[in-house]
Parts: structure tokens; sequence; C-alpha cells
């Protein structure tokens, strides 16, 4: 979080300093033929590249240097500098997958899902700045919380940018009216048509939907030698006419019987949530034979958005915690119920919950059918 204002003398020290060791490593030729010499061009200097003196001279506490204000704003500068690097990530993704040609056995599909475990660890060192802020305590914030009003971190423009291209929309936002207005406390305008910008492109969930939906291996042709242990309904793929006796005789007992009439519901009839019948049993498809080595990078680039969701709840439970010790009951900065709202989007904001959802629908490795030499050796998981 920015707050600009007069450079303090410790700003204006830190930069004379840096100006001064680049004159002492630098210094200049006494060499009375200088002048002669053509120009060459300056070297390359750690603290020009960097631009350190942007950097270390953006910090301008509101309040006296006595309390935790600077801490304050270099945690949430950090923040900001690793959320740039996760829109960089991510957009790289989203170029990758947005064609209908992603190879899941070529260098495409193995730069994706290392970019995304990228993210992931990106997230773990911001979750564990938390733990540096919680040093500050509840009236140490006092101090120079009102000097806040009405900025608020939750005009994060570039976390709402991370959400919006991962696939979060606008309407499925906890109290989405918080988003929609822009008084103070809430995005100017320019942020807010930015946000609307965003959720109109393509997003990686979108993509990862359509990449998974293109999936080649329920072609009839490729299963013609698969021996079905149980008859064949009407209309039915073999092996999904198979696999829903064989999900039923995996459950027991009148509660876990009706996860059978959502296994219709799911991947026979109606999809679930974005996703459509279709790109869910393709998803169900590489989580049972995960161990295929074909399956090895589609199924780390499933686990992996898993674990992007896990990181982003973990941002916002931590937050969540944080703001109850801080402040307790009271509102936020910004006018939100504080606390109470990043509540509700920890319980709401899940982008990639059809993903974890898949688990409820999976049966022992024993229990699955055995795949037709056709579909093993024949067919590659071209997107």
């Amino acid at each position: 979080m920015h707050f600009p204002g007069p450079p303090r003398r410790c700003d204006e020290a830190i930069s004379n300093r840096l100006g001064l060791l680049r004159r002492e490593e630098h210094p200049p030729r006494n060499d009375s033929s200088q002048s002669e010499e053509p120009m060459t061009e300056e070297l390359l200097y750690y603290t020009d590249y960097l631009e350190l003196d942007k950097i270390l001279g953006s910090q301008h506490p509101k309040s006296n240097e006595q309390t935790d204000e600077m801490l304050f704003i270099i945690i949430h500068q950090a923040y900001e500098l690793w959320f740039k690097m996760v829109i960089h990530e991510l957009d790289q993704v989203r170029r990758i997958f947005d064609t209908d040609n992603v190879q899941d056995n070529t260098g495409d599909m193995s730069i994706a899902v290392h970019k995304l475990k990228r993210v992931v660890k990106i997230f773990e060192v911001v979750n564990r700045q938390v733990d540096i802020l919680e040093s500050m305590t509840p009236m140490d914030f006092l101090e120079f919380r009102d000097l806040l009003v009405p900025s608020s971190g939750f005009q994060s423009l570039q976390f709402r940018i991370i959400e919006a291209k991962l696939g979060l929309k606008m309407e499925q936002r906890y109290k989405a009216n918080y988003y929609k207005n822009t008084r103070p406390g809430g995005f100017n305008q320019q942020d807010f048509q930015t946000i609307n910008q965003i959720e109109s492109e393509a997003t990686l969930k979108s993509l990862v939907i359509k990449w998974a939906e293109r999936t080649p291996f329920f072609d009839e042709s490729l299963w013609r030698d698969f021996q079905t242990k149980y008859p064949q309904e009407a209309d039915e793929q073999k092996f999904w006419s198979d696999y829903k006796q064989i999900y039923k005789n995996s459950l027991s007992g009148s509660v876990e019987m009706r996860q059978f009439d959502e296994l219709e519901r799911i991947f026979y009839k109606e999809g679930l949530g974005e996703f459509s019948v279709g790109s869910m049993r393709a998803v169900l498809f590489i989580m049972m034979y995960r161990n295929l080595p074909i399956f090895h990078t589609p199924f780390d680039l499933l686990n992996t958005l898993i674990d992007i969701d896990e990181m982003l709840s973990q941002f916002r439970y931590k937050h969540m915690l944080m703001a109850r010790r801080m402040i307790g009951m009271r509102s936020g900065t910004g006018g939100t119920s504080g606390a109470g709202y990043l509540e509700g989007a920890l319980r709401q904001h899940y982008i990639f919950k059809e993903l974890t959802e898949v688990s409820t629908f999976l049966v022992e490795r024993s229990h699955l059918p055995g795949l037709p030499s056709a579909v093993k050796e024949k067919t590659s998981f071209n997107a």
C-alpha cells in the first residue's frame, strides 16, 4: 500500500549515500586526455539496475517515526511486488493454454506447470510475511490506523487481478456490491474498469476447461477391445457405463449412496459449476490413471491449481485472524465489515473447487478397469 507524501530525512540520507557509493565505485578520471577520448556507455550498476533510489525512497509514513507504520508500509509494498510477479507468470501460462493445440507431452505443458508451481512458492512466502506483520500489537496499529482511512487492503488492484485472471467472477465474489461502487474506501473508477476488463478476457480456469474438453481418450474406436464387466447402458460410452456400476459398488450405507445420484448428475448429465460433463470426465480420468506416464504432467497441472486455491485461502485466513486480533469487531479502514468480510471471502472465493470435489468420486486403484492397448499405446493427450 503506497501513501504519497514528502520524503523523510532518512530517505534523503539513503539516496545521498547510494549516490556517494556510486561515485566511490566509479571516480572521475583526472587524466587531461579524458576529454579527447570518445564517450563510452556507462557500465550497468546494481543500484541503477534495480532502481533502488525509487524503491527505497517510496516509504512515506503519515505518522511519526516512533510508530510501526514503516513496517506496515514495507510489508504491503512487498505484497504488491510479489503480486506483480504472480500476474506475470499467470499471463504466460494463459498464453500457453490459449491455443487449440497444447501438447501434454511437450515442453509447453511442463513450462506452464513449472510457472504455476512458482506461483505456489510465491504465496508461501507472502503468507509467511503475515507473521512479521503480526509482530505489531493492536495498540501499535492504533497509533496510526486512523491516518489510513479510507484506504484499505481491499483496494489492492493486483490481488483482484490475480483472482480474476485465475477465474473468479464478479458475481461469485462475497459482497459483490463492495466491488461495484466507487465510493471512498472502494475502488476508483479506473481500477473498477480494469477489473471488469480482466474478467472479460479468457481466464486460466476457462482455458483449462477447454483443454480438458478436448480429451481424445473416449473415442469409441479406442475401446473396441475393452471388456465390460456390466451390461452396457444404451448410448453410453463403454468405460463410463462400467464406471457407474463400479462406483456404486464402492459405496456403503444410505448416506454414501446419495453420492451415486451426484455422480450421475455431474459426470453424466449436467457437469459441475463451470465444468462440463466432458471436462469433469477428463479430470476424473486423469486423477484415476495418474500413474500412467502420459498423465504425469496433466495430473501435476490439476494438483497445482488446487495448491494455488489453497494458498489463496491461507492468505485470506491469515488476514482474517490478523484482523480479528488487531481490530476486533471494528470495521475496516475502507468501510468493509473487517474480519467479517474476510471470513465471507474465505468461505466463498474458491476458484477451482470443482477439482477438489472430484475426490468424492474416486474408487480404489485395484477396482479400476484395465485400459485397452489402443488407449495406452496409440493415444497421446493432444489438447
